[in-house]
């Protein structure tokens, strides 16, 4: 694959797109602490993986319709942010529930008013996955997501994000299904474990099934529920080892 720009990226926040009010994000960081093992007989540094971590920081316009709305609360209860690397099927993205920490605005000099936005990981660090929707995509009935393909089958079961963005109805409900071919021979079926909440407004979830879940090689999100119109955004993460959190 090519090189890419971070053109067309998005950046949701338990249920808010503020992707347009997003100038720049400063961090997108995660992984295991560094411990310093190291002996008094050794010439080198001895590490060791220790606790795992994220953050991500931004630095958003003023929007008093938007970004203000969805980080001015300053909320003690756990958020869940979601940068997306462009918007296509597949598409890399980096999920967390997180703390969000202050909400700083900054009167420039030249007039501009920005605010700078800093989260931390909460109980699960930084997840980096692909995307199961276009970015952020609109529904009008129940419907599939078109398959993604992995490449292979995984042996350590999954987590995956939702963010519902606007909802035109009284609920929707996401469930992951899986397939070893795509539907040809092998028709999907849920996923244990792989479905989400059903909610009835904005907002935005994590979940994760067995971590010996076997997944097969393909994964869609199938949509439900008693809505007109529906915009999410589904990120799933499959392990490629086992994973303890």
């Amino acid at each position: 694959m090519a090189k890419q720009t971070g053109m067309g990226d998005n950046l949701y926040v338990d249920g808010f797109d503020v992707s347009g009010d997003t100038q720049s994000l400063g961090r997108i960081a995660g992984g295991p602490a560094p411990l310093d093992l190291t002996g008094i007989d050794k010439s080198a540094f001895e590490r060791k993986g220790g606790l795992r971590d994220g953050g991500i920081d931004w630095t958003a316009f003023w929007n008093p319709e938007n970004a203000h709305l969805a980080v001015s609360t300053l909320p003690r209860a756990d958020r869940v942010v979601s940068y997306f690397r462009g918007t296509a099927l597949g598409s890399p993205a980096a999920c967390m529930v997180a703390k969000q920490i202050g909400y700083d605005p900054t009167r420039n000099a030249d007039g501009s008013l920005t605010a700078a936005l800093q989260t931390q990981a909460n109980q699960f660090g930084i997840q980096w996955g692909r995307q199961l929707t276009v970015g952020r995509e609109t529904f009008t009935a129940a419907a599939d997501t078109d398959g993604l393909n992995l490449g292979a089958a995984g042996a350590f079961g999954l987590q995956a994000f939702l963010h519902v963005l606007a909802l035109d109805g009284d609920d929707v409900t996401v469930t992951l299904e899986g397939s070893s071919d795509d539907g040809a021979g092998d028709a999907y079926a849920a996923i244990t474990g792989g479905a989400f909440t059903e909610a009835t407004d904005v907002g935005a979830q994590r979940i994760a099934t067995a971590a010996n879940l076997a997944v097969e090689q393909w994964i869609r999100a199938a949509v439900t529920g008693t809505f007109t119109s529906v915009d999410l955004a589904v990120v799933v993460v499959v392990n490629e080892t086992a994973v303890v959190f």
